[in-house]
C-alpha cells in the first residue's frame, strides 16, 4: 500500500510543486490539499493520510495550531511542517503539538521524499540546520553529563520514544508492561529536567541517541 500523503500550504506553486515530486515515486500516493489550516484539520479527518505535510504560516488557522488538532484527532498520522524559518521556538512548538517531522522551504524538495518515509515508520525527521538549532537551544536547564545519569533500559526507552513509539509498543520490544514503560518515561523527564516529549528529542538530537538527518 502505498503512503497517503495531505499537503496544506497557502501557495498554490508549493502545493503543485511538491504534488508533483511526490507523484514521482511509487510508494507515495498525494490523497489531497488544502489552501488552510482550518480546511486541512476538516480534509485530513475525512480522508485519514498517513502523513500530512503542513505550512506553519497560513491565513486563519495556523499549521500549529492545525497540527494540534489533527494530531488529538488521529494520533497516528504523521506530521511535517514546513517553514522558512529555522527558529527553535517554531520547531519546539511543532514538536509540541504533535508533528513528527520539521523542514526547511528552501530544502523541501531535496528532503521530502527521506522525511515522508521517516514519518511513516514512526521516526521524526528534521531539517540538519534545524537539528543544529534545537541542540543549540538546550542550554543549561540539563544535569552535567547527564547521559552518565541514565542506565542502559533508560536510554533504550529514550531512543524508542523519540522515534514515535508507543508505550504499548515499546513494552512488546523491550518485554516490559506499558505501565513500566511509563514510569520509565517519567524518571526520564525528572532526571533530564524537561516535561515534554520535545524536550527528549532535543536531548536524543543533541547526544546522538536518534537518527535524525
Amino acid at each position: 500500500m502505498p503512503i497517503t500523503v495531505f499537503i496544506a500550504d497557502d501557495h498554490a506553486v508549493v502545493r503543485d510543486g511538491l504534488t508533483a515530486l511526490l507523484r514521482t515515486h511509487p510508494d507515495i500516493e498525494v490523497a489531497g490539499s488544502a489552501a488552510t489550516g482550518s480546511d486541512a484539520v476538516v480534509m485530513v479527518r475525512r480522508i485519514r493520510p498517513r502523513v500530512v505535510i503542513l505550512d506553519i504560516s497560513m491565513p486563519g488557522l495556523d499549521g500549529i495550531e492545525a497540527a494540534r488538532q489533527i494530531h488529538a484527532a488521529l494520533p497516528d498520522t504523521a506530521i511535517v511542517m514546513l517553514s522558512m524559518h529555522s527558529g527553535s521556538q517554531n520547531v519546539v512548538r511543532s514538536l509540541e503539538a504533535g508533528a513528527r517531522g520539521y523542514l526547511l522551504k528552501e530544502s523541501a524538495s531535496a528532503e521530502i521524499i527521506d522525511a515522508v518515509r521517516a514519518v511513516d515508520c514512526g521516526q521524526h525527521y528534521l531539517s540538519r540546520q534545524v537539528a543544529e538549532v534545537v541542540a543549540q537551544g538546550i542550554g543549561d536547564r540539563r544535569v552535567a553529563n547527564p547521559i552518565d545519569s541514565l542506565s542502559r533500559r533508560e536510554r533504550e526507552v529514550l531512543s524508542l520514544v523519540v522515534n514515535g513509539n508507543s508505550s504499548a509498543r515499546i513494552g512488546e520490544l523491550l518485554h516490559l508492561s506499558p505501565k513500566t514503560v511509563d514510569s520509565y518515561r517519567s524518571r526520564l523527564m525528572q532526571k533530564l529536567q524537561v516535561n515534554q516529549l520535545a524536550g527528549l528529542v532535543k536531548f536524543a538530537i543533541q547526544h546522538g541517541l536518534t537518527t535524525l538527518e
